[in-house]
């Protein structure tokens, strides 16, 4: 039986597209960009997000790090989303990312935690995963089960979702139930064949905008770029937990998500690799606005209650 096109991109989704091409013009037109004029235009990422519904926030330090919980009505209080957000290891926040993790919250019937982690270059790798152990402990030492944790994130939160679940076996602790990754920014060689050919269709990633990133969450040559826990691509996925990978078919980081999810899959990992057409970086931020968003995360529930 042949297989269903797939549908145009909705006229709504392009709401992002359009986000991210007002941020690369401002970029590329303010040589002098200060880090707290950059940091502040990313927290504009939640704009394209709609506001859920029946959701209360409170934020809380978990841990030793700060950060915003996302409290769904009726949710199982004993099951936690801890979410890392994007931007980069330096831009994007807990309040730039809370409503997204609200509506997965609510659609999967738990909580989220997102993570105000430390950011580079102020705080180079590995603070960041650092930041996500201390929270994952400390949930832990709360009463939640470690399976009852997935670690969760978008773009170099994605990278960090992982890195997470890796460092954590590294330490011999209990790992997550679960880990999420959404656009994943993994790697920091950037040698993917993806950033040449969809350079003229993604709105915001670029190369330089990646060199710029990883210079400030590595150093100038201080840390390995193949280092495990801030490369996963590089890391042993033996044991790894169940893993729910996407990205957009026209954004540039998109083979980091197909290598992440080979790279598993071949470790005998139980991977599910979700690549949306015609989306851009991180689509899920158009949560109740758009239908490839909505779609996504009810897929994303069907595959945490399976």
């Amino acid at each position: 039986m042949p297989s269903t096109p797939p549908a145009d991109p909705s006229a709504e989704s392009d709401a992002l597209r359009a986000l991210y091409a007002d941020w690369s013009d401002i970029i590329a037109t303010t040589p002098d960009l200060t880090m707290r004029l950059f940091r502040s235009i990313f927290d504009e990422w939640h704009q394209v997000t709609r506001e859920p519904e029946g959701v209360t926030y409170r934020e809380e330090t978990v841990g030793g790090v700060p950060g915003i919980w996302a409290l769904p009505t009726g949710a199982d209080t004993s099951e936690v989303l801890l979410y890392t957000h994007g931007g980069g290891f330096a831009v994007g926040s807990a309040s730039s990312h809370r409503k997204l993790a609200a509506h997965v919250a609510k659609a999967l019937g738990v909580t989220s935690f997102v993570l105000d982690y430390r950011r580079a270059p102020e705080h180079p790798h590995p603070a960041q995963v650092e930041d996500g152990v201390a929270a994952f402990t400390a949930l832990t030492e709360r009463g939640i089960a470690p399976a009852d944790i997935t670690t969760i994130g978008d773009s170099a939160g994605g990278n960090l979702a992982v890195a997470i679940a890796l460092a954590l076996r590294e330490q011999g602790k209990p790992m997550p139930g679960r880990v999420i990754a959404f656009s994943p920014w993994l790697d920091m060689e950037n040698s993917g064949e993806t950033l040449v050919t969809n350079a003229a269709t993604d709105a915001l990633v670029t190369v330089p905008l990646l060199e710029g990133m990883i210079a400030g969450v590595l150093g100038e040559g201080e840390i390995d770029p193949t280092t495990p826990l801030a490369n996963p691509l590089h890391a042993d996925f033996s044991g790894f937990p169940k893993l729910y990978v996407n990205a957009g078919s026209v954004e540039v980081l998109v083979d980091n998500a197909t290598r992440l999810a080979d790279k598993a899959e071949a470790a005998g990992v139980d991977v599910t690799l979700s690549v949306a057409e015609g989306m851009q970086h991180v689509f899920p931020f158009l949560a109740g606005n758009a239908r490839e968003a909505d779609d996504e995360i009810a897929a994303i529930a069907k595959w945490y209650r399976s």
